[in-house]
């Protein structure tokens, strides 16, 4: 149903993910993250918002990735039917994927890289983001937007996609969270809208908006 990417770029402290499903408001369902925490993806048949939520506080805790997965999927007797991948505030990795999942399901971890997928066409479907991401040149977002195009090219949810999200979160930046909740062409929509948040006027007032390396940031008078 859903495939995603979470990485961190420890020279950047940037925490960025994305996903894309066949469904609608893959943002709303799937990805959390938090900067000073990292970042996690909450997937599958019947995806568990409790997992995401959860997640969350426990990294904001000093959780680590695999000890997130193993504490969560560990509780849940539903956790065959749901998909979880975590990415911790130094960059460690783990995931699950319910015994229920529909094929192919699976995930890729390494350090500060996890990518997921169920109801996806092949393993060649998470290879394929995880390579995109690794060599595409750009901001954060482009390279999170070619992630999921290659993922699309290589198989893709295999009822096409829906709708698609990508969130940057960044010690200098504020937030990027932005959300296709349902369209034809979700990645051209979220690729166009990257466009737009990136130029002026939108970009000039993210430079006055406050981040995490100075929170009273605010206009010169």
């Amino acid at each position: 149903m859903t495939f995603s990417i979470l990485t961190y770029d420890k020279k950047t402290g940037v925490y960025a993910g994305a996903a894309a499903t066949g469904s609608l408001c893959v943002g709303g369902w799937v990805l959390r993250g938090d900067i000073e925490s990292g970042l996690c993806a909450s997937q599958g048949t019947a995806p568990s918002t409790f997992w995401r939520d959860d997640a969350m506080r426990r990294l904001h805790g000093g959780a680590g990735a695999a000890d997130v997965v193993a504490a969560l999927t560990g509780e849940d007797t539903g956790r065959d039917h749901r998909q979880l991948a975590v990415l911790d505030k130094t960059g460690s990795t783990a995931g699950f994927t319910g015994a229920a999942s529909v094929p192919y399901a699976g995930f890729i971890a390494a350090p500060e890289v996890i990518v997921a997928g169920n109801m996806i066409r092949s393993r060649g479907v998470l290879e394929a983001a995880a390579a995109a991401f690794a060599t595409r040149e750009g901001t954060p977002a482009e390279r999170l937007v070619a992630a999921l195009r290659a993922g699309e090219a290589a198989g893709s949810d295999v009822r096409g996609l829906q709708s698609a999200a990508l969130l940057v979160l960044s010690p200098v930046a504020p937030p990027i969270d932005l959300r296709i909740d349902d369209s034809a062409r979700p990645l051209d929509d979220l690729a166009a809208l990257c466009a737009k948040v990136s130029a002026p006027p939108y970009a000039t007032w993210l430079d006055e908006a406050p981040v995490a390396v100075d929170r009273s940031r605010a206009p010169r008078s």
